[in-house]
């Protein structure tokens, strides 16, 4: 059976009681401001991971505004490190933006690496911008770039980003409800993308258009046919499940997601 994670973004509308009014950055934006100072980052942790763990999940990804590159001391990674182990999570992937500079870029590299993380599973502009460094500095963090389709309307054009993928370093993260989004199958998507499929954000939204996530059937993406596309193309890496409302707390959702999930894969 595939690994499944928890997205740790799926809590992006936790720090403003759920009530974003102002698009993701305000989430994001808070939820950097609560988990940011050391003095209360064990306490603040903690609460994500034992709400994550009480779930049954075995396996996280990590937000950026929970753990990010630009803000994170040794201790914050310290603190991290032990909270992982104690809740008996393992971090799959980083999530989120990485940077437009080698620097910047370089940094969640060497996050990821402080926790034994092989997966970034996001964006950045460095692969347009520089694409050698980004691969040179892959290869040195041992470490493979995920790309999030977002902007992509086709599987095409994620693919063309992809280009001749970097000696093995640079794939796609199939987000199969951004597919949706921009009104393309995912369920083509996953056959198109095949071998270049690293890590897979599972989600159902509610119509083409708009980016409104739900649980697993209450929308428009055929749930169950992307994952039995990922088989029949051999996918045997992580599947995260990801549901990311502004305006409600999505653990039921998720908990719901979770149980198909696992029946589906089983």
């Amino acid at each position: 059976m595939n690994p499944i994670s928890f997205m740790s973004a799926n809590y992006v509308g936790r720090q403003v009681s759920y009530n974003i009014t102002e698009g993701w950055m305000q989430g994001e934006n808070a939820a950097i401001a609560h988990f940011k100072p050391v003095e209360t980052y064990a306490e603040r942790l903690d609460e994500v991971l034992r709400d994550v763990r009480g779930l049954g999940f075995e396996a996280i990804d990590i937000w950026l505004a929970h753990l990010g590159p630009g803000w994170a001391t040794e201790r914050h990674i310290e603190v991290a490190r032990d909270r992982l182990k104690q809740h008996r999570l393992n971090p799959v992937s980083l999530a989120g933006w990485f940077g437009a500079t080698a620097e910047e870029f370089e940094r969640s590299c060497k996050l990821a690496a402080a926790l034994n993380i092989t997966i970034l599973g996001g964006i950045t502009s460095l692969l347009e911008t520089d694409r050698p460094t980004l691969v040179r500095l892959l290869k040195e963090y041992n470490l493979r770039l995920a790309l999030e389709n977002h902007a992509e309307k086709t599987p095409e054009a994620l693919l063309a980003r992809i280009g001749d993928g970097g000696e093995g370093t640079i794939g796609a993260a199939l987000d199969t409800g951004w597919f949706a989004t921009q009104g393309y199958d995912p369920v083509d998507a996953v056959r198109k993308l095949g071998q270049y499929i690293f890590h897979v954000h599972l989600n159902d939204v509610m119509e083409t258009g708009t980016h409104h996530t739900c649980r697993y059937g209450a929308g428009i993406v055929p749930v169950e046919g992307c994952v039995r596309a990922l088989q029949k193309i051999g996918y045997e890496g992580v599947i995260t499940i990801e549901h990311e409302p502004e305006q409600f707390d999505p653990t039921e959702d998720i908990r719901a997601s979770f149980a198909m999930l696992r029946e589906w894969l089983s």
